[in-house]
């Protein structure tokens, strides 16, 4: 993993899979391959995972941890 910053509000994270490309896309963009990844620490779940690739659709995440929720939207 490489993390560098490319301007003062800039973090850019560059990772090598070793894994076909449609499968590292898959696993970053269909719900259900999200919510076996992207769960949080220990006790967390992911119950709300919404992904809408088309121009002008949206995302949702909700994760579910001890007494608390944490959200993500965005278009």
């Amino acid at each position: 993993m490489r993390v560098t910053t490319p301007t003062e509000r800039e973090i850019a994270v560059t990772r090598i899979f070793d894994a076909p490309r449609q499968l590292i896309f898959d696993a970053l963009t269909r719900p259900d391959l999200l919510k076996r990844w992207m769960f949080g620490p220990n006790g967390w779940s992911l119950p709300v995972c919404e992904s809408d690739l088309k121009v002008g659709g949206g995302l949702r995440f909700l994760w579910r941890g001890p007494g608390m929720d944490m959200g993500m939207s965005g278009v």
